[in-house]
C-alpha cells in the first residue's frame, strides 16, 4: 500500500504545482494586458498631438476627426521657427535649464552633504525646517518673491531663474541626496582624513562620484521642472526676446486667437516640440533613476 501511495502523492503534488505555476502565469498575463491597454490609453494623447502637428488646418477642423493627416506637413514645424522667435525662446530656456540644474544638483549635493555626515548644534530643527518647506505652496511666496527681484532690479530678466537654484532651492533634493549619502559608510570618510583629505575634498571626490544614480535622479527632475514651469517665469518676464518656451506657448496661442487665423496645427508642432527634450531626458535616466529611488529606501 505504502509503495503505491508514493508514486501517487507525487503525482497530485506534481498537478498541484504545475497548477499554481500556470495560476501564476495566467495572472502575470492578466496583468501585462492591462498595462499595455492602460498604456496605450495614455498615449492617445500624444499620438494625437503627434497626428496634429503633421496636418494642415482643414484637416484639424475635420468631421469625422483623424488621427492622422493624408499627407504629413512637416514644414508645420519650420514655420513655427518663422512665425515666433522660437530659436530665441528655445535658447533662453536652455540656459535656464541647464545653468539652473547645474545649480540645483550641487547645491543640494552640497546642503545634503551637511546634514548626512557633520554634527552640529541645531543641525536637526534646521533638517526638519528644510523639510517644512516643502509643505508651503509656491503661489504664497509669489508675491514676496516679485517684490523682493523688483527692488534689486532682476525683473524681467534670467537671473531669478538661475541664481536661487545655486543656494540649494529644493528641500525633496536635498532630503533625497542626504538619504542617499547616510548609505555610503562613513569609513570612507575616516579613510580620506587619515590622508588628508579635507571634508570639501572628500565630498567631492569620493561622496559625489559614489552617488551617481541620486545626482541623476535630482538632475533629472529639476531639467524636467524648469524647463516646463510656467508660473515663475509668467511674473517675472515681460519680454517677449526673454520668453522661455512655456510662455511662449502660450504667447503663440494669444496671437493666433488675436489674429484670427487657423494655428492650431503649428501650436501642436510647438507643443511637440518643446515636451520632446523633456521625454528624451526621462527615458534616458530611467535607470539611474529607479536606482536611486530604491537605494535610498523611498518606496511608493
Amino acid at each position: 500500500m505504502i509503495n503505491h501511495a508514493l508514486p501517487r502523492a507525487r503525482a497530485v503534488a506534481d498537478i498541484r504545482i504545475h497548477a499554481g505555476r500556470l495560476r501564476s502565469q495566467l495572472g502575470r498575463l492578466v496583468l501585462y494586458l492591462i498595462a499595455t491597454v492602460f498604456g496605450i490609453a495614455f498615449m492617445v494623447p500624444f499620438f494625437w498631438t503627434v497626428g496634429s502637428a503633421l496636418k494642415s488646418p482643414l484637416e484639424m477642423y475635420a468631421y469625422p476627426p483623424l488621427l492622422f493627416p493624408a499627407v504629413p506637413r512637416w514644414g508645420n514645424f519650420v514655420s513655427v521657427w518663422n512665425e515666433v522667435p522660437f530659436g530665441s525662446w528655445a535658447l533662453n530656456t536652455v540656459t535656464v535649464t541647464v545653468l539652473g540644474t547645474i545649480g540645483t544638483v550641487l547645491s543640494s549635493a552640497l546642503v545634503g552633504y551637511s546634514f548626512a555626515r557633520f554634527r552640529y548644534p541645531g543641525r536637526d530643527a534646521i533638517f526638519l525646517a528644510t523639510l517644512a518647506t516643502m509643505m508651503v505652496p509656491t503661489e504664497v511666496t509669489l508675491i514676496p518673491t516679485y517684490l523682493l527681484y523688483n527692488y534689486i532690479g532682476w525683473l524681467d530678466t534670467l537671473l531669478p531663474l538661475i541664481v536661487p537654484y545655486w543656494f540649494g532651492v529644493g528641500a525633496f533634493n536635498i532630503f533625497l541626496l542626504r538619504q542617499f549619502f547616510m548609505t555610503i559608510p562613513s569609513e570612507l570618510d575616516d579613510s580620506a582624513k587619515i590622508d588628508g583629505a579635507s571634508s570639501l575634498r572628500i565630498w567631492w571626490s569620493i561622496l559625489m562620484p559614489l552617488s551617481m544614480p541620486a545626482l541623476a535622479t535630482v538632475a533629472v527632475l529639476s531639467f524636467i521642472w524648469q524647463w516646463n514651469d510656467f508660473m515663475f517665469p509668467l511674473i517675472i518676464l515681460n519680454s517677449p526676446e526673454n520668453f522661455t518656451l512655456a510662455i511662449g506657448l502660450r504667447h503663440f496661442q494669444q496671437m493666433a486667437d488675436i489674429q484670427s487665423m487657423p494655428r492650431q496645427h503649428l501650436l501642436m508642432a510647438a507643443s511637440l516640440m518643446v515636451s520632446l527634450p523633456t521625454l528624451v531626458t526621462f527615458f534616458l535616466a530611467q535607470k539611474h533613476f529607479v536606482r536611486s529611488i530604491v537605494m535610498t529606501g523611498i518606496k511608493g
